[in-house]
């Protein structure tokens, strides 16, 4: 789905401190805007805006006493709103949020409408997780429901129609739309929001969350400023374009942002996306030295530990963070890696289940608790816990993938093509630079195709073989790479990219190259494909407890 560019900003901005230019070389000015918006944002309960603010306004050097900054004035209609809003902050911080909208109710100054939807709006979540934790694990997909969704789509669509919603308000909105799957307009609404309130972190990160690709992405009219900045590194991170993202984070660094925890770990997560272990290991071990009581990620860092089968780390690291804090996600998912590496895999699925009662949005527990219900071959309840894991995230590639195999164990081909197929679309390998495990996928693509007898769209087709031409090639497998290269050939997106590997392969052979013998190939095409009739192997499922979580 490609994005339409964004709509001018309806709204004029809360204030004109709030405004923010491109430029790094303020780094003052900077950390003022951080540290209001960090007010902000705690003032409206939006906590984790407010805490990724604060983090870092705390790695730019300390402003002297006359550069600190008075709160922002206070309105008439905030004055007037004061008591009703300071009573139902306290309810609000103490979750009770249906009895914070009460007192809510009626007031006008901005601040407090904020505070009344969104108390409406997560009381509406909190009943939905209570719900769903009710009959947890395996739901079909939309059974349970934030009831009040509707009617705040209608409220805040009447205001947003008369342009009295402020940069927080479009926020609020844009979540709306977007838990009611209407993307489009979610879309538009949070590339709104950032030019009527571009220091509102929350904003930039849902709109993340809405980009599937690049392409996406260039159709956006985002807002001039250093905001922009932090976005474009944190969603090339999350396409997998890591190259451009580390370039992104070494900027910021290098404008003066060294100290961020929050870069490093970004960066640490960049690392453990590519699979460059060792760095990504190295880098968070420095910063658990750095910042010893951070949660936050260290989910990643267990996975690194889980790949390496570094159990005494493992089992360090989930014994810290109980200690610091045993009822965040991130330690359940601690330390039902760590149960997972000794193969206790009906403890890890616990820890896993545990982690979705605090949060069962959290994708990283879906997924793991998919690979645990794998290993204790209970496919049903592995394919609901991937389907949770896809509702989440649908760039997750281990879900789609998980399900095709646990398909491919029930002897069920159509499905499993579809789901292997939405995995190939990810590319989940190719992106990563795993040649073979890419290729793997691409074969067990081609085989199903071919077994299944299925009528696919040539696209997918090509792409899979265009593929396996040039990594046969790589691996100087001229009867291979010929085969496919000839495939290629039969489709106009890959014909000139066919004929150019025949022609290449063709002069290699004439110069006497001769075929590898010390890289065979991992497996075949299948004999229907292949020139020599070489032997079809199938491809066995992949170990799922083998697989970075």
């Amino acid at each position: 789905m490609a994005a339409s560019p964004s709509v001018v900003p309806m709204a004029a901005p809360m204030m004109p401190v709030l405004s923010s230019s491109s430029d790094f070389s303020n780094l003052r000015e900077i950390k003022k805007q951080l540290l209001l918006i960090a007010g902000l944002t705690r003032e409206r309960g939006l906590l984790h805006s407010s805490k990724w603010s604060a983090e870092l306004a705390f790695s730019l050097p300390a402003l002297p006493l006359a550069e600190l900054q008075p709160p922002p004035p206070i309105t008439e209609e905030d004055a007037q709103d004061m008591d009703a809003y300071t009573l139902a902050k306290a309810y609000f911080d103490v979750k009770e949020y249906d009895r914070a909208a009460h007192f809510l109710h009626g007031c006008n100054s901005k601040k407090a409408y904020f505070l009344y939807m969104y108390s409406r709006y997560l009381s509406g979540e909190k009943k939905k997780d209570d719900e769903t934790v009710d009959s947890l694990g395996p739901l079909e997909k939309g059974q349970v429901k934030n009831e009040a969704l509707r009617e705040l789509r209608v409220e805040l669509s009447k205001k947003h129609q008369a342009r009295e919603l402020d940069g927080f308000g479009l926020y609020l909105y844009g979540v709306v739309l977007r838990k009611l799957d209407l993307v489009k307009e979610a879309i538009d609404v949070f590339v709104e929001a950032t030019h009527v309130l571009p220091l509102h972190w929350g904003a930039w990160l849902e709109l993340c969350n809405l980009i599937t690709d690049k392409e996406m992405l260039k159709f956006l009219s985002l807002p001039d400023t250093w905001m922009k900045e932090f976005f474009l590194a944190h969603i090339y991170t999350e396409l997998q374009l890591i190259e451009e993202a580390l370039q992104k984070y070494q900027n910021l660094i290098d404008v003066g942002f060294s100290k961020s925890s929050y870069i490093v770990s970004q960066i640490a997560v960049a690392y453990h996306n590519i699979r460059d272990i060792d760095k990504a290991l190295s880098i968070f071990n420095e910063l658990r030295k750095q910042d010893p009581y951070r949660i936050e990620n260290m989910d990643t860092f267990s996975n690194l530990l889980y790949v390496r089968s570094m159990k005494s780390e493992l089992s360090y690291l989930a014994h810290n963070l109980c200690e610091i804090d045993k009822y965040r996600v991130e330690t359940c998912c601690v330390i039902g890696n760590y149960y997972s590496l000794r193969s206790q895999h009906e403890k890890a699925a616990l820890y896993f289940q545990r982690a979705l009662k605090l949060n069962p949005r959290y994708l990283g527990a879906w997924t793991l608790m998919g690979h645990e219900y794998m290993e204790m071959k209970n496919t049903s309840a592995a394919i609901q816990a991937y389907r949770h894991a896809i509702e989440v995230n649908k760039r997750d590639y281990r879900a789609w993938y998980g399900l095709g195999q646990t398909y491919e164990i029930l002897k069920m081909p159509f499905y499993c093509l579809y789901y292997y197929r939405r995995a190939h679309q990810l590319r989940l390998h190719e992106q990563l630079t795993e040649s073979e495990q890419a290729a793997q996928c691409y074969i067990k693509y081609i085989q199903d195709i071919y077994s299944c007898g299925e009528i696919v769209e040539h696209l997918e087709e090509s792409t899979a073989f265009r593929y396996l031409a040039q990594y046969y090639f790589k691996c100087k497998l001229w009867d291979e790479a010929s085969t496919c290269a000839q495939k290629c050939c039969a489709f106009n997106d890959t014909r000139e990219e066919g004929k150019a590997l025949l022609r290449q392969i063709l002069q290699l052979r004439n110069q006497g190259e001769t075929p590898s013998t010390e890289m065979p190939a991992p497996f075949f095409l299948p004999a229907s494909l292949s020139a020599n009739n070489t032997p079809t192997r199938r491809v066995s499922p992949l170990n799922l407890s083998s697989v970075t979580p």
